[in-house]
């Protein structure tokens, strides 16, 4: 499994400049005027990862095949969405879909570019976005508990427990809070999930600067981290005018206009890892002579779910997983050399995969 996460933002903030970088592609209309994007975007990405890499150049791996990512560039957003300005709500609804929000916020300064509210302020951006999409998730849970108010008569407890966290929402909402400060039972996670809450979602703000300050960020940057903090949320710093260019390039020629911008690695590593972070995600490895394969999953994943994400019949009959740590297996220079030195494990259906670890299952057909 990989992860969806949708890009919001004003009009204006870099937001479609942003989803043509990370995606390679020109399908999202970069425009200076608002509403540019009228249908959302979608587009997938390969999740970079230097060790999957190396361990298919180990095992002679004839391809290589990374986890993916995909990317919902969604419509500028303006305060009054929720009722109906701008372009509606039409497009919260992609937003229910998405695992984790990013919140692009604009925190640079360009007089050639206009500000739908005529002034810079992120911080100010990324409360008229959250009050939207309260208002929205407002709206929507009282027309729900309306619907179900004659179906609980009868007692059922399915319909009971919906309407039990739809009111959680609701009184977090009426006072002025997403729905991710609720606090939700582990017995409740599911279902709360299933209600699709906009602001139950993981937000990461990805504050968008200028090139000069794309390593270390500038005094508005540093306001969003604060409020990130707070929140318990993430942020990073952007410059999503580097990320075009640096997609243009071939990667040699990209990793050394990352070095003169005094930059590590690219935006896009930057957003996935936050974005993994925020999910609780990690990835193990299955690898061999055909292919080199990253799986993402969930941190506390069973092996047997593990190999469920392969194929469905692979947890079904699950047996047991051969198991190398990723770091065992590059000393060992393969699965040959990590057996010879006893780092070859076999796990069972209790064992917790661990990130990077190299699995083969063993399943009944």
């Amino acid at each position: 499994m990989g992860f969806k996460m949708g890009i919001v933002g004003l009009p204006n903030v870099g937001k479609s400049t942003l989803f043509n970088a990370l995606t390679r592609t020109a399908a999202a209309q970069a425009a200076n005027f608002p509403f540019c994007t009228i249908e959302p975007n979608v587009g997938e990405v390969a999740v970079p990862d230097a060790r999957l890499d190396k361990l298919a150049a180990i095992a002679g791996s004839k391809q290589i095949i990374p986890t993916r990512m995909t990317f919902v560039d969604i419509a500028g957003l303006v305060r009054g969405a929720s009722k109906g300005e701008g372009l509606g709500n039409q497009f919260l609804a992609n937003i229910r879909e998405c695992d984790a929000v990013a919140h692009v916020l604009r925190c640079f300064e360009d007089g050639d570019i206009t500000h739908v509210e005529g002034r810079i302020d992120p911080v100010a951006d990324a409360e008229t976005i959250e009050t939207e999409l309260m208002l929205a998730d407002l709206d929507s849970v009282e027309r729900r508990r309306a619907g179900l108010a004659r179906k609980i008569k009868g007692g059922d407890k399915d319909l009971v427990d919906q309407d039990r966290l739809l009111a959680l929402a609701q009184v977090a909402l009426e006072a002025g809070k997403p729905a991710r400060t609720c606090k939700i039972a582990e017995d409740d996670q599911r279902a709360w999930r299933l209600l699709q809450l906009l602001t139950s979602k993981p937000v990461l703000y990805v504050c968008n600067v200028e090139e000069a300050c794309a390593a270390k960020g500038n005094s508005q940057s540093d306001r969003v981290a604060v409020m990130a903090k707070a929140q318990g949320a993430a942020a990073v710093v952007i410059s999503a005018r580097i990320e075009e260019e640096i997609s243009q390039l071939p990667a040699e020629e990209a990793a050394m206009f990352l070095e003169e911008m005094g930059l590590h690695e690219a935006g896009l590593d930057r957003m996935i890892q936050a974005g993994y972070e925020l999910l609780g995600l990690q990835t193990y490895f299955t690898v061999g002579p055909k292919e080199a394969r990253a799986w993402t999953i969930l941190k506390g994943t069973l092996a047997p779910q593990a190999a469920g994400v392969i194929h469905g019949d692979f947890e079904k009959g699950f047996i047991r997983s051969e198991t190398i740590a990723y770091d065992d297996y590059v000393a060992g220079n393969g699965e040959s050399g990590a057996k010879e030195a006893g780092k070859f494990r076999v796990e069972g259906k209790t064992y917790e995969v661990k990130d990077g670890d190299v699995l083969h299952f063993l399943f009944n057909a």
